[in-house]
């Protein structure tokens, strides 16, 4: 998801210093030495002083020093890849959406440290998912490896003005839950509002061929949701040819633009970019929206009204009323080959992964991603106050409840799927050029094979 504008936002503490007590163990004092590292500029400032604190605590602690650059989520994608081709690269590099792209394919090309030494001493911490979401398939050792330091993670909840839904004579606790009937329960509020609002729609459902991740996340949970998860499996096998997995495809694709052609979605949608869902809600020109972390609600922090009217829900069921579990991304930093310091930079993500410290630092940036260690949320009722409208519904699915990775975690051959806009492809196949939904898959699905055959994934 791309960062909406940066805004001012509440007051508050950083919280570090008892972070920096307890880590203080983690750190070698080796010798003073200098890594260089590209940090994600935050979506609050309270998280760029807190990352700014934390390695004034490391350097502090180790007589080490951290030569940092804060880079907006863009450009810093653009630096990375380009360092990476060139092999003129930093120590470090840490990014909100790198896992679904740089992290996969690099390691796949031999191109990245392999950071098990860092990652398995906090195996039985890290969420399981987490885990399993760090370790990336090498081409050339025909392993896997942990290929990221993972601290953080997101979901996709359900985003929905409250208003809007009261206003059309619904409740929002009324809504079924299960998956279709989920959806459909609020095509309805659309007809009654525009009596007396124009241009507003229903549902915010991504079916663009634009933007690196809304529309293939948003596949990806309807998929999920209709059976079809075992499209790849751990082992980094495509089961493009299962009939679950075709019908869970048909399903989506026919749910999707069914939607769009009764006139539910937002004409622009199938052009949509990361944020602009983001911004249909604000403008309230859609009542709800399937999206990745609660910066949807974070943006409002400063206008209660506006706060504490969206809600935040987790998923449903499935339409078989079983639980679904959701696809997370998870995110961390990463070392590349080609690093001068490697030793200085395994020292400090090994210190900026530890639950202490990870906490605080996550916190400071209001709970916009998840922690990758479920104890950090269980041992601080921060992260679970009901008090807040929207924290502790996400902290529930993304923590509490079932997660799986990403199928790029397991071939990153999905990395290239996504980048070619598959999924968006079909659906504009179908909109505007009369495709059935069979058909679409059935191209879609072929595509996806070809690709897929350039990631051949065995074992050593």
């Amino acid at each position: 998801m791309r960062k909406p504008n940066r805004r001012t936002v509440i007051k508050g503490s950083i919280g570090l210093a008892v972070a920096a007590t307890v880590a203080r163990p983690y750190v070698a004092n080796a010798a003073a030495k200098t890594a260089t590292a590209w940090w994600n500029q935050g979506f609050v400032p309270e998280e760029d002083a807190s990352f700014k604190a934390m390695v004034a605590e490391y350097e502090k602690q180790s007589g080490n020093k951290i030569d940092y650059s804060l880079i907006p989520t863009g450009p810093l994608m653009q630096k990375m890849v380009s360092s990476l081709t060139s092999g003129d690269v930093p120590d470090i590099m840490s990014h909100d959406t790198q896992d679904a792209t740089v992290v996969p394919q690099n390691a796949w090309k031999d191109k990245l440290v392999d950071l098990s030494d860092i990652v398995e001493p906090l195996k039985s911490q890290l969420h399981p998912t987490a885990y399993l979401a760090s370790s990336f398939y090498n081409s050339v050792t025909k392993q896997r490896g942990m290929y990221q330091a993972p601290y953080k993670a997101s979901v996709l909840p359900f985003h929905v003005w409250n208003s809007l839904v009261e206003k059309a004579g619904l409740k929002v606790a009324a809504a079924p839950k299960t998956w279709d009937a989920f959806w459909d329960y609020f095509k309805p509020v659309q007809t009654a509002l525009r009596k007396s609002m124009r241009g507003v729609y229903s549902l915010g459902l991504q079916a663009t061929t634009n933007g690196p991740a809304d529309g293939n996340n948003l596949f990806a949970y309807f998929l999920a949701a209709y059976g079809g998860y075992g499209i790849v499996t751990p082992d980094g096998q495509a089961h493009l040819d299962d009939p679950a997995v075709k019908q869970a495809v048909v399903k989506t694709i026919t749910y999707i633009t069914t939607a769009f052609k009764q006139g539910y979605v937002p004409p622009g949608a199938l052009d949509w970019g990361d944020a602009d869902d983001n911004n249909a809600f604000h403008a309230r020109q859609i009542v709800i929206d399937l999206d990745g972390t609660i910066s949807t609600e974070l943006a409002m922090i400063h206008d209660p009204d506006k706060y504490n009217d969206a809600v935040t829900l987790a998923l449903p069921n499935d339409n078989a009323g079983k639980p679904i579990a959701s696809p997370i991304t998870v995110s961390g930093a990463f070392i590349p080959k080609g690093a001068k310091n490697v030793a200085v930079a395994k020292e400090f993500l090994k210190y900026v992964i530890q639950p202490q410290v990870a906490g605080a630092y996550l916190k400071a940036g209001l709970g916009r991603w998840l922690p990758a260690i479920p104890s950090i949320v269980k041992n601080d009722p921060w992260w679970t106050d009901p008090k807040d409208p929207h924290r502790l519904a996400y902290v529930t699915q993304g923590i509490l409840k079932e997660t799986v990775p990403h199928f790029y975690a397991y071939n990153p051959g999905i990395s290239e799927v996504n980048a070619a806009q598959i999924w968006g492809t079909a659906h504009a196949s179908v909109i505007h050029d009369g495709a059935t939904p069979e058909a679409a898959a059935d191209t879609a699905l072929k595509h996806i094979a070809k690709i897929l055959a350039k990631y051949p994934i065995g074992q050593a």
